[in-house]
């Protein structure tokens, strides 16, 4: 089997899979997360492709049969045409859910107690003793739209921290099978939502919430799917978190529900820009609490070591001719 490379090495597990002999292992280096013309000679026979991007030049890989990649979306697989051509897709999904889910709780505690405003006290030497920094958020109700790997392990946090968790899912909030993830994490069996809203159900899901969680990937259904008729039917003490991506949510309702007090406030660590320009409004919101597209950590030392183990698992699987973990439907890979 040969494989091609173009993600940052993690040299014990490259050592482990050159030590079997039942692969022939081609690195790019450096690696790239750009789409890039790769010489079609090294992409001559390749098998297995594991990647952020795929090679501009991807209609040169004839012989490809599995493409990984190093990232939990997989828009970039659109328009390839891979069902057709035979060749299976993974992604890496349960790389993220750790850290994701400690964002999303360490969200939530600042956003309830107002940490910037703290702050902006502290920078000011202001000494201010208010109810509005004492909140706690223990008997809060959590929100999570969407209930994959990110979801489960917030759900598990969340139920760990004394709150109550309801859930709204296309498919409902059963087992997880064929999955990645890391082992005492998440909810394999899906029994920890206290409450679970499927479609249809959007504005009786939202009403009860104290935050809502985005926690669904990007794709033609899921674009814009948070607008004006959704962020109005939060209470206006609630508070948005979207650790998932940005165009999910309509960034001009968005602003509004802010402008306006539709909702308490927010933590966005996706966007729709990037950078975000220095004058976007969004910087200035004083509830509203930014980082740059960080939360999923992809370089702590843990990322690339999930990483491999998902790519090293599937390795073996694919020899075996066993399902892969994380392996996309063709459904996903047209965007549905």
């Amino acid at each position: 089997m040969k494989i091609l490379v173009d993600v940052a090495v993690e040299p014990a597990a490259l050592a482990v899979l050159e030590k079997t002999g039942s692969c022939t292992i081609d690195c790019l280096t450096p690696p790239a997360e750009t789409v890039r013309h790769v010489d079609p000679v090294r992409l001559r026979d390749v098998e297995v492709l594991f990647c952020t991007f795929p090679p501009a030049n991807f209609a040169e890989l004839k012989a490809l049969r599995w493409v990984q990649l190093s990232s939990t979306g997989y828009t970039q697989l659109f328009g390839l045409d891979l069902p057709a051509r035979g060749i299976r897709a993974t992604n890496s999904r349960g790389c993220f859910d750790v850290p994701i889910s400690e964002w999303n709780i360490a969200m939530m505690v600042n956003l309830a107690r107002d940490c910037r405003g703290l702050i902006r006290n502290q920078e000011a030497a202001v000494w201010d003793r208010s109810a509005a920094f004492q909140r706690e958020i223990r008997g809060l109700t959590l929100g999570l739209w969407g209930y994959g790997g990110i979801g489960r392990e917030t759900a598990r946090l969340a139920r760990q921290m004394g709150l109550r968790v309801h859930v709204l899912t296309r498919s409902g909030a059963g087992p997880r099978r064929d999955m990645y993830t890391v082992p005492g994490t998440g909810d394999p069996e899906g029994v920890l939502p206290d409450r679970v809203f499927l479609a249809g159900e959007e504005l009786a899901f939202l009403g009860g919430l104290d935050f809502l969680i985005v926690a669904l990937p990007l794709t033609k259904n899921t674009e814009g799917l948070i607008g004006e008729r959704e962020l109005r039917a939060l209470p206006r003490t609630a508070f948005l978190l979207n650790p998932a991506r940005g165009p999910i949510i309509r960034e001009e309702a968005l602003l509004r529900a802010l402008r306006e007090k539709w909702i308490a406030g927010a933590a966005l660590d996706a966007h729709h820009h990037y950078p975000m320009p220095p004058d976007h409004p969004l910087w200035h919101f004083p509830n509203v609490i930014l980082t740059p597209h960080i939360s999923g950590s992809s370089l702590s030392p843990n990322f690339a070591r999930r990483l491999w183990e998902i790519f090293s698992l599937n390795v073996d699987r694919c020899n075996l001719g066993q399902p892969l973990i994380n392996e996309l439907t063709p459904a996903q890979l047209a965007g549905a």
